[in-house]
């Protein structure tokens, strides 16, 4: 059985064609959710099969994945274009969910937003795909999907694929070429004159949702969450925020040229 790299070291395996991931309270939406992608033409995610003693089973997604800094293939424009491509895909696949399951309760890692347009991914990052080449072929680790507008998923995803971070490690290239991929992932993904013109303000409260997610977590006792405090995860986001905040102007104005 083959450890697979991910958050939780040493809790998802491979074993042949299937993948075993720790299961939560929420894993029984996502499972349903993943049907209604299959069944709704989205076929570049995992095929949910079981939940057997605190664990998922799902499909294997084949490719090449890859995690920061963006190195070779991962790095590349055809990689940036086709993850919007998929992402759009997977946003319109996901409209009809909530009005298909009604009747169902529905439980969430993360809170829904308003307006409830599509079904956000909450996590569409490099390290969260699969690559044919230079060519985003999947999409796996659903966990944090949640009910919100398209642009809440837009604005995550564009912050970690431009990638607008300032850590040594994670970051890639000059403000400059961050603003050219962040445009190029809104033309590919078909972002409107609206969706720009909020992104880097959307940035920075999806970002601010996520630092009171993790201190939240990690004051009700998450091991995970605690340890990420301890190291200051959460300092690299707060000075990603402040730096959207100082170059607000700038981006907004490379995204709508």
């Amino acid at each position: 059985m083959e450890t697979l790299q991910g958050g939780r070291e040493w809790a998802i395996y491979r074993k042949d064609d299937v993948v075993l991931r720790p299961a939560n309270h929420w894993t029984m939406t996502v499972h349903l959710f993943l049907k209604h992608l299959h069944s709704n033409g989205f076929l570049a995610c995992p095929k949910p099969i079981s939940i057997e003693k605190g664990k998922e089973i799902l499909t294997y997604v084949d490719g090449q994945s890859y995690n920061y800094p963006l190195n070779g293939p991962i790095s590349s424009i055809i990689a940036l274009k086709s993850a919007a491509k998929m992402l759009r895909n997977l946003h319109d696949a996901s409209a009809n969910f909530l009005n298909d399951h009604q009747d169902t309760v529905l439980h969430w890692m993360l809170p829904e937003r308003l307006p409830k347009e599509v079904i956000c991914h909450g996590d569409f990052m490099p390290y969260n795909v699969a690559l044919d080449g230079e060519c985003v072929v999947g999409v796996f680790d659903f966990d944090t999907i949640h009910p919100a507008p398209r642009v809440w998923d837009i604005a995550m995803s564009v912050y970690g694929w431009a990638p607008f971070k300032t850590n040594e490690y994670d970051k890639l290239g000059t403000l400059e070429e961050q603003i050219r991929r962040a445009k190029l992932f809104c033309d590919s993904y078909g972002c409107s004159r609206l969706d720009r013109e909020e992104l880097v303000d959307v940035m920075t409260l999806r970002l601010t949702a996520l630092v009171n997610y993790m201190r939240t977590m990690a004051t009700k006792g998450d091991a995970s969450f605690q340890e990420n405090m301890q190291d200051c995860h959460h300092d690299a986001y707060l000075q990603d925020i402040e730096y959207l905040r100082k170059h607000r102007r700038v981006i907004t104005q490379g995204l709508l040229d």
